[in-house]
């Protein structure tokens, strides 16, 4: 079935989406689609149908795609907050990640990543605003030995 209707269903993605590389990838995956399904005996005319949409369906998320990068850029840039004067950001966020429990570097990820309060930190782990304080005063306590360790260093 690709040996008769490959070529010819390449050539109409090639022209829809102006890019071999795409083309090849929307052929190959609507084949492997309907092997997958056990569809082996479909048409031509199908097989257009199916390929102008996936065609369609890949200029359409590329066109949302550019528009969300847009929109959220400033997001994407890496994230800076305070933490007793001194700013963490993602690298340091990384280190101290690792050097901490599984618990306390959700905590951390969710408190200065995520920007959420105490409170939302707890409802959203299911414990309460003073168990996630005190992991809070634990990161602190890392992140002033991993200071004195870049400035010892």
């Amino acid at each position: 079935m690709y040996r008769r209707y490959g070529p010819a269903l390449l050539r109409k993605c090639e022209r829809m989406l102006k890019n071999r590389a795409d083309a090849e990838d929307v052929v190959q995956t609507l084949f492997a689609d309907l092997l997958y399904k056990g569809q082996i005996d479909e048409d031509l005319p199908y097989l257009y149908r199916a390929a102008t949409n996936r065609c369609l369906n890949l200029m359409r998320d590329r066109k949302r795609r550019a528009t969300l990068l847009e929109r959220e850029e400033p997001c994407l840039t890496p994230p800076r907050t305070r933490c007793e004067e001194r700013l963490l950001d993602l690298d340091l966020v990384t280190r101290l990640a690792a050097s901490l429990d599984k618990k306390s570097a959700e905590i951390l990820v969710y408190r200065f990543v995520d920007d959420l309060t105490q409170d939302e930190i707890a409802e959203l782990l299911g414990t309460s605003r003073k168990t996630v304080g005190k992991k809070l005063n634990k990161i602190r306590a890392e992140v002033r030995r991993l200071a004195e360790l870049d400035g010892g260093a």
